[in-house]
């Protein structure tokens, strides 16, 4: 991780705070629906896709508490990211802006401009208390908390550090997303002021690669076997750009790094990386570790797998280990909410569940994200709705992460500004059915060249079609019906009978990039 650079300056200078009230249009924290200022708890995770929550595929995980959140609140059906890529979907959150207006494109290159304007200043200046604990991945210190700690980079599973507000990185002992909870929990009931609404961002490494799970979670799932995703051998045909990208299992999934086949004979790419996290645990963490996966390890050699049945093998490995991984967040997400409920907050605190964006959990053969297809195009969003918002179950309309500031920020009684893209969610957690509701949504994916050497693209999708662009060393296009085609396996540009979906698509195109302002403009003739 890049060295985090100070604090950068507060969006305005202090002033006394009825100025500031008055200039952001607040109304004191407060919801012209309810009698008491709303909290705001954001739980956040990584990589967690939504075939591995089971409130909404139920093949392969069992997460509990997930599923409580949206049982007893709403579970967005058709929730998406504008960049599908952990620092830029983090500062679409905080600025309700897509990528472009916000300058934080890639993870590669760039520091996140602190000096911006984000909800949680907002927030702050209607006198909300703010504070985020865990992952911030933006190459900057945190601007409009009134507490933080952030773990470096990715963050350590085990034995990880934390950077302070004073600047001081120190190891703690433990599994990374119980002390993430620790901290957080600790702050709601020892650090803030009650007297004062709040807002909470609880943001977790899980479930990110390299999965590696809690020492008491070792021994799960190791007794199932789990359905290859029926496109696992997609052969790309019609797409070039997938046909290129190096995130396949069978290919590009670490022995070592991955899957944790360690031995001192063996070797890979990432295995200094792997052994440096392993230094990390103490020798009660590290014999545990070892006395699980050591036979493991010996049977993997001995059957010297090769072709399908080691892609196969690393499947199956893979999936035990990420379904090992939400385990523990699943657990502690249960322990913010019993916290939540036994202190008789859930009447007037909004609590949210989101990762940053989806994961492919083996479809096109993949791990990883960053392409626009649905599995990392979708992220999966629960909410738990406080007193007086009695909407419940599925909402289908479209929504997209620039739209949680525009959200929280009407939740608090604070006016939007215009320059946030993004829409609140508001009138659809009332219940209300919006006729001028988006009909369709912008994607820009910036980060290449780069790991997994996924192409640089942008698009639009609507409720059933989705068009995308690859651009810069590439000059390809797909069209999907996501109606026949769920799995866009069937590239459906340039085939006859295609021309009107295909220019009526190239519209809604050109319209997004025009409307978002986007600089990097569809220049083709309709």
């Amino acid at each position: 991780m890049r060295k985090p650079i100070p604090p950068n300056s507060i969006l305005l200078p202090a002033i006394a705070a009825s100025t500031l009230v008055s200039a952001t249009g607040c109304h004191s924290g407060k919801n012209d629906d309810q009698s008491k200022p709303m909290n705001i708890v954001y739980i956040m995770t990584d990589d967690h896709t939504a075939q591995m929550m089971s409130c909404y595929d139920k093949r392969f995980a069992n997460t509990p508490n997930l599923d409580r959140i949206a049982r007893d609140g709403v579970r967005f059906t058709n929730s998406f990211v504008a960049n599908s890529l952990s620092g830029p979907s983090r500062a679409c959150l905080l600025t309700g802006k897509h990528s472009h207006k916000n300058g934080f494109t890639n993870n590669e290159h760039g520091i996140f401009d602190g000096a911006q304007p984000t909800f949680p200043k907002y927030l702050q200046k209607a006198g909300y208390q703010t504070a985020i604990f865990g992952k911030w991945h933006l190459h900057s210190y945190p601007t409009g908390f009134d507490t933080w700690e952030i773990v470096p980079g990715q963050g350590d599973y085990y034995n990880p550090r934390f950077i302070k507000q004073s600047g001081d990185t120190i190891s703690e002992h433990g599994y990374l997303t119980t002390l993430i909870t620790d901290k957080s929990l600790d702050w709601l009931e020892n650090r803030r002021d009650k007297q004062k609404p709040f807002c909470l961002m609880i943001h977790h490494k899980a479930i990110h690669r390299n999965w590696m799970a809690d020492t008491c979670d070792l021994d799960l799932y190791e007794d199932q076997t789990f359905e290859l995703p029926e496109n696992f051998y997609d052969d790309y045909a019609g797409r070039e750009a997938a046909s290129t990208a190096e995130m396949r299992i069978a290919d590009h999934m670490d022995l070592i790094y991955d899957l944790k086949m360690d031995g001192p004979d063996k070797n890979s790419a990432l295995k200094e990386t792997y052994l440096s996290f392993c230094g990390r645990m103490d020798s009660a963490q590290r014999a545990r570790w070892d006395e699980f996966y050591a036979p493991i390890i010996k049977d993997f050699y001995a059957r010297n797998l090769s072709g399908r049945e080691l892609a196969e093998w690393k499947y199956q490995r893979y999936m035990r280990d990420y379904l090992k991984t939400v385990k523990s967040l699943d657990d502690n997400v249960g322990r913010v909410l019993d916290y939540l409920e036994k202190n008789g907050m859930l009447d007037n605190t909004l609590v949210v569940y989101a990762s940053d964006q989806g994961f492919y959990m083996g479809e096109h053969g993949w791990f990883d994200k960053r392409f626009m297809y649905e599995e990392s195009l979708r992220t999966p969003l629960v909410m738990m709705l406080p007193k007086g918002m009695d909407r419940r179950g599925d909402i289908d309309e479209m929504v997209q992460n620039i739209d949680y500031a525009p959200t929280f920020l009407e939740l608090a009684g604070i006016d939007v500004p215009d320059d946030i893209q993004g829409r609140s969610l508001m009138p659809l957690l009332k219940g209300e059915k919006p006729d001028d509701w988006r009909k369709t949504l912008y994607y820009h994916y910036y980060e290449y060249p780069a790991e997994h050497a996924v192409k640089r693209h942008y698009g639009v999708r609507d409720d059933r079609y989705k068009l995308m662009h690859f651009y810069n060393d590439i000059d390809s296009w797909e069209l999907y019906d996501l109606q026949s085609d769920p799995h866009e396996m069937n590239n459906l540009y340039g085939q006859p009978g295609m021309e009107q979906i295909t220019a009526d698509m190239k519209a809604k195109l050109k319209a997004a990039q025009e409307e978002y302002d986007d600089p990097i403009r569809f220049d083709y003739p309709l």
